[in-house]
């Protein structure tokens, strides 16, 4: 299959024809779909696949042939192999939330389950619509979270080289000086001298390495266990700081993806139910399955969440500001509009949230690098004080 004349910035109309003219003759073999499980993408290609689909949907094209389109649009890679196994899939009379999570790694279970609920309510043009704008704003998110780390980062990199240049060229030098004239060093360098033939040391590096290692495969491997992950998102959650930035990252989202299911048709439970499976927190998803409960109970939202809260945790993951807006919304009919604007407030939030964790890793890093690179330099410093008085000696 060949297709040349479709591109993203043309015309609908010329989009739509060009696609149906280009779209007949597909007789690309198909990939192998177990390699491809396990492949990821870039994001910026996830973005524009949602991003062109949906813009074809909305022209009035077949999925299929949407699909057909895209994959003779991209670029060769494990990317195009995957839309045009997707494209077979839907061909072969599945739906397209099952093909989507025949690659998890690829489409997320958000991705999957807000496509899944768009196909109940027949709104998958403006699902994907929504699905690339929140896509292109983690992206965007992420960037700045890296962006900001970059000068800690080189700050790391610059310290350890200076660490390793005074411990393994310099310490030496001044502990041939003297012990070649019988004198103790101070205490503090002694501590450095022993640090640094450790370091030396083959076997005992090996020994540190190896141990490191198992360590870090045990602490994987717990960390994918029930309790391992319990610890791990409670603690995510009451870090300081960076508790209150993943807590409105959690929140925006969720907020986002009801307002967004809410307003397109979506039943709240669905909707629910597509907000637990966005969140990767162990409690967060707690709350929400429990929410649901509640709802097919007969409680309002509001009335479900505060009932949820108070049998997780003693924190609030949802603001009583935040419930009594919802509440609000349900007693207007206005949920949907109402959860959208809460996911802007919380959007705006959480910007300054990552300002505040961004502005308080610098003079953290200061403060740590300062104090290896003081101590090296006190170690060092106070032998050379002394130098002349053991040469004189």
């Amino acid at each position: 299959m060949t297709i040349t004349a479709v591109k993203p910035v043309e015309r609908t109309g010329k989009m739509v024809d060009d696609i149906k003219l280009s779209v007949g003759n597909n007789t690309a073999s198909l990939p192998d779909t177990g390699i491809l499980r396990t492949a990821k993408v870039k994001s910026a290609d996830l973005i524009l696949f949602a991003t062109q689909l949906s813009v074809m949907l909305d022209s009035g094209v077949v999925l299929s042939d949407a699909l057909d389109a895209m994959s003779g649009q991209a670029e060769e890679g494990i990317f195009k192999m995957i839309i045009a196994d997707l494209s077979e899939t839907v061909k072969g009379g599945e739906n397209f939330s099952k093909a989507l999570a025949k690659y998890p790694r690829v489409f997320n279970s958000m991705f999957i389950s807000m496509v899944k609920a768009s196909e109940a309510s027949g709104r998958t043009v403006e699902m994907l619509s929504v699905l690339s704008s929140y896509l292109a704003f983690e992206s965007e998110t992420r960037k700045r979270i890296k962006g900001a780390l970059t000068y800690p980062f080189i700050m790391a990199m610059m310290a350890v080289a200076a660490t390793g240049t005074l411990m393994f060229f310099v310490l030496p030098r001044f502990m041939k000086i003297y012990e070649a004239k019988g004198a103790a060093l101070p205490k503090i360098t002694q501590v450095l001298v022993g640090i640094s033939k450790i370091l030396s040391n083959f076997n005992a590096m090996t020994a540190i390495v190896t141990t490191l290692g198992f360590s870090g495969m045990a602490l994987y491997y717990w960390a994918g266990t029930s309790s391992g992950r319990k610890v791990i998102d409670f603690v995510k959650i009451y870090t300081p700081v960076l508790g209150t930035m993943f807590v409105d990252t959690v929140v925006t989202r969720s907020m986002r993806i009801m307002a967004t299911m809410v307003n397109t048709g979506v039943s709240l439970l669905d909707a629910i139910e597509v907000m637990k499976g966005s969140c990767d927190n162990y409690y967060f998803q707690l709350l929400w399955a429990g929410t649901g409960d509640k709802i097919r109970d007969g409680y309002q939202l509001s009335e479900a969440i505060i009932t949820c809260q108070a049998s997780i945790l003693k924190r609030q993951l949802i603001a009583p500001g935040i419930i009594q807006m919802l509440k609000a919304g349900e007693k207007s009919g206005k949920l949907g509009d109402v959860s959208d604007k809460i996911s802007i407030f919380y959007e705006k939030k959480l910007e300054n949230s990552i300002r505040s964790v961004m502005a308080l890793i610098e003079p953290v890093m200061i403060i740590i690098l300062g104090s290896i690179i003081g101590t090296l330099a006190i170690g060092l410093l106070l032998p050379v004080f002394r130098i002349s008085t053991v040469i004189a000696h």
